[in-house]
């Protein structure tokens, strides 16, 4: 009996939220940056199985040629093939991003249900040291880590997921206080179950479109802090296509051949647009409150 009392009312309710979400219409941000960000992916997988050249291939031909048929975004100083740095750059950007996302998922979230779930001085106390973290930006981490054992594209992804970890944490702790205040976790604490069981079974999965929503955000914050890095010497080294790396070889050209900024530059703020669109309008997407708005 208490059993079908504790979960009943969870059910029922995401039930009912799925059901509102599949009767609702996708908004044009959801549709454009997750077409966009398809499209991103798209170029990431295929670079696995093919590109025109190789990457890193000094190419017997001129350098700083415009896009021609031959090569379709140009050459570079070193005679290399632009669009397949942007296919193979598309590959360790979404690396990156993933990487760095997974970490502060993985810290963030536990973190965040801890600190909602304790007692009143055990939360601040984690909440505080939380905030300590996040006195520390993704780009002075990279540079104390850096310091320490190199600049790396495995340093930079480091950095940047222990950066994020503070806004998992209290993104999860802010939507994990509003269901420990339900009535079906307060049945099931009525019932035995123990702290555990009511994270995993009834709190992550209501918090999880809050989750989503904060690493689609910060999926671009870590996009940008990667092309930041490698634009510094501190990310991805050289030998090894990035998108900031281009921007860092091209910015002695800027006059000379300004298509070999302009081409990176503008991959980086569309893939930052992407997720950023894509981002709101799952956010509008799962919150039904905002339907009305």
């Amino acid at each position: 009996m208490s059993e079908a009392i504790q979960g009943a009312p969870a059910d029922v309710a995401t039930g009912a939220e799925v059901s509102a979400r599949r009767g609702r219409a996708l908004n044009p941000s959801l549709i454009i940056g997750g077409g966009i960000v398809l499209a991103i992916v798209a170029l990431a997988l295929i670079s696995y199985v093919w590109t025109p050249y190789q990457p890193m291939r000094v190419l017997p031909t001129e350098p700083y040629q415009t896009p021609n048929a031959e090569h379709w975004l140009g050459t570079d100083k070193l005679r290399r093939d632009v669009f397949t740095q942007i296919l193979v750059g598309a590959r360790t950007t979404l690396f990156v991003g993933l990487v760095a996302v997974g970490v502060a998922t993985l810290v963030g979230v536990p973190i965040g249900i801890l600190a909602a779930m304790s007692p009143g001085w055990l939360g601040q106390l984690v909440m505080r040291s939380n905030d300590v973290l996040l006195a520390f930006p993704a780009l002075l981490l990279a540079i104390m880590f850096a310091a320490l054992y190199g600049g790396s594209t495995r340093v930079a992804m480091i950095a940047i997921g222990i950066a994020t970890i503070p806004a998992f944490a209290r993104i999860t702790r802010s939507g994990a206080l509003g269901v420990m205040s339900s009535e079906y976790v307060v049945a099931a604490r009525a019932a035995g179950r123990s702290p555990l069981a009511i994270a995993w079974r009834h709190v992550l999965p209501n918090v999880a479109g809050l989750i989503i929503v904060q690493a689609s955000v910060s999926f671009a914050i870590a996009i940008l802090a990667e092309a930041a890095l490698a634009y510094l010497g501190l990310g991805t080294p050289t030998g090894q296509a990035s998108w900031g790396r281009m921007l860092y070889e091209a910015q002695t050209t800027l006059r000379s051949a300004p298509h070999l900024a302009v081409i990176p530059g503008a991959a980086i703020a569309l893939s930052v647009l992407a997720f950023n669109l894509f981002g709101d309008g799952l956010r509008d997407w799962l919150d039904p409150k905002l339907e009305d708005r």
